[in-house]
């Protein structure tokens, strides 16, 4: 060996400075792997990161699309999830898919996400919150149309023809099990979080299912009274995307009114 033919007191200075990088590289290991782990703090709300869209009840990607491009059009990555099962499997899968993305988005270097999440996609992006401990890696969420505490049609659907009412069409029964849970799950205060809908959705009903305590609130309505969105509208409508674009940007979450009507539309058709 090397060692044999050195002084003793070389000898020892060599195993000194061995053990001190075997020491250092196992503290830069342990550190490499801690970051790789779920995020402990609060994403900064000055440095928005990649935005992370999450379709709806039978995972159409198209329904996102002209909101996905309308974002990237302000410079920002925008992504809209493909979901197992069609987007009518099991929803907590769905959350396990967004949470994966979540981390692809942290392991590239993203300091956090924006999650949109439309219809039945919000409800799955409250329960990778709720599950996933969302408000350490989202910096915002804005839901469109979500039935977050159910809708009739999923009740019905689940009640009389059950054998064509999937397991995502069960859970989103008012009342299921999933939904009690998210419904004793206190929104995380540190997390902003728009909730759009609007009065004249024939799929969600009620519409203000999508009401939920925490959030800002905002029934398309209450900014301009003249808006006649259906749930399908939802994503390419100019005033639902001025408030998705103004939703994700960083001045500070706050409900918008009447006065915001036409600097919202001008904002989200250009």
């Amino acid at each position: 060996m090397i060692l044999a033919g050195l002084a003793p007191r070389r000898r020892l200075l060599v195993v000194g400075v061995l053990l001190l990088v075997v020491v250092l590289a196992a503290v830069l290991t342990v550190r490499a792997c801690a970051g790789r782990g779920t995020p402990t703090g609060y994403p900064d709300q000055s440095r928005p990161g990649p935005v992370l869209l999450v379709p709806g009840y039978g995972g159409s990607r198209a329904a996102l699309s002209v909101l996905a491009a309308r974002i990237r059009a302000t410079g920002r990555p925008a992504t809209v999830l493909t979901l197992p099962g069609d987007g009518t499997g099991d929803l907590a899968a769905q959350a396990a898919t967004l949470d994966a993305a979540v981390r692809t988005e942290l392991g590239h270097g993203a300091r956090s996400v924006d999650v949109i999440g439309y219809s039945a996609g919000g409800v799955v992006a409250r329960l990778w919150v709720a599950r996933y401990g969302g408000e350490h890696s989202a910096r915002r969420v804005v839901t469109l149309g979500s039935p977050l505490h159910g809708a009739r049609i999923a009740a019905t659907g689940s009640a009389l023809v059950p054998d064509a009412c999937p397991a995502a069409c069960r859970q989103l029964a008012p009342g299921s099990s999933l939904l009690r849970g998210l419904d004793g799950t206190p929104l995380p205060a540190r997390l902003p979080w728009l909730s759009v809908w609007t009065e004249d959705d024939q799929t969600v009903q009620p519409p203000d299912s999508a009401r939920l305590d925490g959030a800002v609130n905002a029934p398309v309505q209450s900014v301009c009274p003249d808006a006649h969105v259906e749930h399908g509208g939802l994503p390419t409508d100019p005033l639902v995307t001025g408030l998705v674009l103004r939703g994700i940007g960083t001045l500070p979450p706050a409900a918008p009114g009447p006065t915001d009507c036409a600097a919202l539309r001008s904002a989200g058709a250009a």
